[in-house]
């Protein structure tokens, strides 16, 4: 694959896990997480697939819906490996006090991933939240 083959599949698999959360499908994100992935973020830590799967359930049960918008990606490709990081605005939906809330997060993920055939797939994520807001919608 060319480089910007490369750089245009590990996008994709960004993608997809911000689609498999907002739709919480784990085959989705079953496609695009390694075996032994480790999720980590402010207060939480995930490790192996099927830990990172039953979180979609946990998201579940926090937000009635999400959105998660991958921005900003540079990655550093070495062979069959890769790291950089991955810029992502993730909305929340909630219901608080019988108002719906939108919790914002500005998400930088640490990313490792490794190639699988033609496709990548995330080794580690590392959730850096630079800020948080939080409005109610009218």
């Amino acid at each position: 694959m060319s480089i910007e083959q490369d750089e245009a599949a590990i996008r994709r698999a960004a993608t997809l896990y911000a689609l498999g959360a907002d739709r919480r499908d784990k085959s989705i994100w079953s496609q695009v997480l390694c075996e032994d992935i480790v999720i980590e973020g402010p207060g939480f830590k995930a490790e192996g697939l099927a830990a990172n799967l039953s979180n979609l359930d946990y998201l579940g049960q926090l937000h009635s819906r999400t959105q998660h918008h991958v921005t900003n990606q540079l990655m550093h490709i070495e062979g069959d490996t890769a790291s950089g990081e991955t810029y992502c605005i993730a909305d929340h939906l909630t219901e608080k006090d019988g108002r719906r809330e939108i919790l914002t997060w500005a998400i930088r993920y640490q990313d490792r991933l490794v190639r699988d055939g033609a496709a990548w797939r995330f080794k580690s994520r590392t959730l850096v939240l630079d800020w948080e807001e939080a409005r109610f919608l009218s």
